[in-house]
């Protein structure tokens, strides 16, 4: 007969192929189920690697499932889907775009207002005159449609490595900081009659994380860092009218909290991660009130 009979030599020696990508070959095996899995599919566990399905199930140790939950490196945990939050937040700015451009009056009360009227009158529109709430609103609007498809573009490209390598929980940290961080220097630095406005602040943000993500990494940073310099260039560029205060601030408290949390020793991860967290998160509050109470 010609069909080889199962523990022949010929099989013995066959390398076997990844269970969810048929065509790749691959030495290892899930430490749980056995099942043969390729570098994508490999899930950091304590002892070898274990399979997405394994992960999600926690099956196999008669434990609760998160009793043995592998983490990412920046401590989180891993999820069946690790671009949730990036598709959340893509679908927050466009349904705020779609909002603005059906109903325009909405873009009055979104944008990040310092103060109006001007001194020497008192404030009672913008930030100084109360209205706190647009240092987070301004961080989801858009008005034009290259506006919003450059960010979405970038927050899609370097959101969903981010939530992978951080888990949810930071990486959402992340990414709020970086844009309120953005808005606060955007706040403090800017004319306060001036409405500014985009997820800019909170890209930058993204930026800074994976740049140091990719230096502790030791990946080819030089795909970042020319990106990073193009975008840089176009922030600084006159005539684009961009907001290079929101931008700067976004970046800076990116670096910081990125640094926190790739760098963050494993015994007092959680206490150094979002101690930092909260240490930009009061920056960001004094120099808003320090501006509020020079507009008031």
């Amino acid at each position: 007969m010609d069909d080889q009979a199962a523990g022949s030599p010929q099989d013995a020696h066959s390398v076997p192929m990844c269970y969810r990508h048929p065509g790749r070959e691959t030495g290892i095996r899930c430490t749980r189920c056995e099942r043969p899995i390729c570098p994508e599919c490999m899930v950091n566990a304590s002892v070898g690697f274990q399979c997405p399905e394994c992960v999600r199930g926690g099956s196999g140790t008669g434990h609760a499932p998160t009793a043995a939950m592998p983490r990412t490196i920046a401590g989180g945990a891993v999820t069946a889907d690790p671009r949730l939050l990036t598709k959340i937040l893509v679908g927050i700015n466009l349904a705020v775009f779609i909002a603005v451009s059906v109903r325009e009056s909405l873009l009055t009360d979104l944008v990040l207002l310092g103060a109006w009227p001007p001194a020497p009158f008192t404030p009672t529109q913008g930030v100084a005159g109360g209205e706190w709430y647009r240092m987070v609103t301004s961080m989801f609007t858009h008005q034009e449609i290259w506006h919003i498809a450059f960010n979405m573009l970038s927050l899609w490209w370097l959101g969903g490595p981010l939530e992978a390598a951080l888990g949810r929980v930071r990486y959402l940290a992340l990414y709020l900081i970086s844009g309120l961080a953005g808005s606060a220097l955007a706040y403090l630095l800017t004319s306060p009659n001036t409405a500014t406005l985009g997820a800019s602040g909170a890209i930058f943000g993204l930026f800074g994380a994976t740049a140091v993500l990719m230096r502790q990494r030791n990946y080819d940073m030089r795909p970042i860092v020319a990106l990073l310099v193009i975008n840089l260039i176009f922030t600084f560029s006159p005539g684009f009218n961009i907001s290079w205060q929101a931008h700067i601030g976004g970046l800076v408290a990116g670096v910081v909290v990125g640094y926190a949390m790739v760098h963050a020793p494993r015994e007092r991860r959680a206490l150094i991660q979002y101690g930092t967290c909260a240490l930009v998160l009061g920056l960001v509050v004094l120099l808003t009130l320090l501006r509020t109470a020079q507009l008031s």
